[in-house]
Order: structure tokens, then C-alpha cells, then sequence
């Protein structure tokens, strides 16, 4: 999958201008958060200016700081959709932390959890995935899954979006895996 049909999916996923008042990121659109555009713009932006931007800003934000800065562009191409989103919907630090705790899981360690995709956690999810197969996607929607709960544990006010959290997660495992 190109990452202009990635993009599209994230998109269709998160939708148009949203303030939610529980959501911590504040005023939304397209997904990216008023912090995100401000840093992308280099200006501090208003909940006016984030309802303005257009799509277009939105698809270079995502390819730029979400996909090929963290470099989940290097990964295998079955696990770059999932990991995208993740970086999307979390920031790519914890997306590539789920990699690595997948890999420590599955004895393809140690790996340090620190959220960088060096050249070890590159080769070992090359390695990982190779042993796995699909099973190493269904763990990584389950590290994801937990991680959910954990933050709606934490913060009770997140509880109105764990729903759809849980179905995002879920609809990046395989065929195979759910059948």
C-alpha cells in the first residue's frame, strides 16, 4: 500500500473539524491538532485557523512528521499501515513503542522501548514479522488495545471514545486472525 492510500484511510478515519470537549488534543481537523499545526506552520494557530486549514496541509503533516520522519517508511510494508495510524492517532514515539514490545514479546530482543526506529528495531521487525507472520499485526492491535485502557483507566473522561478507539485498532487486524 502507497502511503497516498495510507493517508486516505487515516483520513476517512478521522474526519472533518471536531472539538470534542473531553478530547486533551483540543480543536481537530483532519486529525491534526492545533499543537501539531502550529509546529508544522511555525506560528502559534487558532481554533479558527485549524478549522480553516486545508486537506492538503493535512497529507503533508501525515507523510512528513508521521511517517517518514519517524521513519516507519523503513518498515515492512504489512506492518506500515497499522504503525502509520498508530503515529497518527498517538504520536510516532508510541507507535514505534509498540513495535518494540512486540518484539521483546515475541524473543526478538532486547530491544530498548524508546519510541526511535534505529537500524535493531528496523531488523528486528523485519525478523519478527518473518517468524509471526499475520500473528505479529494481531499483537501489535493487542498492545495498542491495552494501551486504550490504560488511558481511559487513568482518565475516565476518555471513556466516551474507547469504542471507537477499540474498533480502529481492530480493523487493522487480518482476515485470517478474526475468521
Amino acid at each position: 500500500m502507497d502511503v497516498k492510500t495510507m493517508i486516505d484511510a487515516i483520513l476517512a478515519k478521522e474526519g472533518g473539524y471536531v472539538n470534542h470537549p473531553a478530547d486533551r488534543g483540543g480543536p481537530t481537523n483532519f486529525g491534526i491538532t492545533q499543537k501539531t499545526l502550529s509546529r508544522y506552520l511555525e506560528v502559534v494557530v487558532t481554533a479558527d485557523m485549524v478549522k480553516a486549514m486545508d486537506i492538503e496541509t493535512a497529507r503533508d503533516i501525515y507523510e512528513l512528521n508521521y511517517y517518514r520522519k519517524p521513519r516507519i517508511d523503513k518498515l515492512p510494508d504489512a506492518l506500515q499501515p497499522f504503525l502509520f495510524d498508530s503515529a497518527v492517532n498517538h504520536g510516532p514515539r508510541r507507535a514505534i513503542k509498540f513495535l518494540q514490545e512486540v518484539c521483546n514479546d515475541a524473543g526478538f530482543g532486547p530491544l530498548s522501548v524508546d519510541g526511535l526506529m534505529g537500524p535493531k528495531t528496523k531488523a528486528q521487525a523485519f525478523a519478527c514479522l518473518e517468524a509471526l507472520d499475520e500473528w505479529m499485526l494481531v499483537a501489535l492491535v493487542e498492545e495498542r488495545q491495552m494501551f486504550y485502557v490504560e488511558i481511559v483507566t487513568n482518565d475516565d473522561t476518555q471513556q466516551a471514545f474507547l469504542k471507537g478507539w477499540l474498533a480502529r485498532a481492530r480493523s487493522f487486524l487480518p482476515y485470517q486472525a478474526i475468521a
